[in-house]
């Protein structure tokens, strides 16, 4: 299944269903209609839902830093560093809410974002996205996990993990399938 989304084009070639999730159009039947945030695409395989986010930014460099969870970093890269990374865990919260009102949780949840970093910001933002998810069974008394897995990668990292699943950048806004 093939979709085109935020200037991505992906081919999902095993999928039972791909759509845009964070869908604009109160027209089309993924439309959701609510006061939340949405990740951009849901992709649903036989044994699995990925989340996918995906951020072309036209300054990397803004979020650029050794590590932006030092306490000596520059205090802005911090401060956006902090903020993409709740407003990815937030996209990712608000759409698993929103997925369990539906009762489409009945499968393990991958979230995945493609952000146009490099590997070493992505690696960074991973680390701690997963952490604050919370990725697995984070409490003795949950049973049942929010997410299986969280990974942060740009297009090469994104192709190199997922051959199954290329992207290219450079795809159109409007959904296939």
């Amino acid at each position: 299944m093939k979709i085109d989304a935020d200037g991505f084009s992906f081919d999902f070639t095993d999928a039972l269903n791909v759509f845009v999730f964070d869908e604009k159009d109160r027209t089309k039947p993924t439309y959701h209609g609510q006061p939340m945030k949405a990740v951009d695409i849901i992709v649903e395989f036989p044994d699995s839902y990925v989340f996918v986010e995906m951020k072309d930014f036209d300054n990397p460099d803004f979020y650029e830093m050794e590590d932006s969870t030092a306490k000596d970093g520059p205090k802005d890269k911090k401060e956006h560093f902090k903020w993409l990374k709740d407003y990815l865990k937030y996209k990712f919260r608000d759409s698993y809410l929103f997925r369990h009102a539906e009762q489409k949780v009945d499968k393990p949840i991958h979230y995945v974002c493609l952000l146009t970093f490099e590997n070493a910001l992505n690696s960074i933002m991973q680390k701690v996205l997963s952490r604050e998810l919370p990725v697995g069974l984070a409490s003795e008394r949950w049973k049942q996990e929010l997410v299986r897995s969280c990974q942060v990668v740009n297009v090469a990292k994104w192709n190199e993990n997922f051959p199954k699943w290329p992207v290219r950048a450079g795809g159109h806004d409007a959904a296939a399938g």
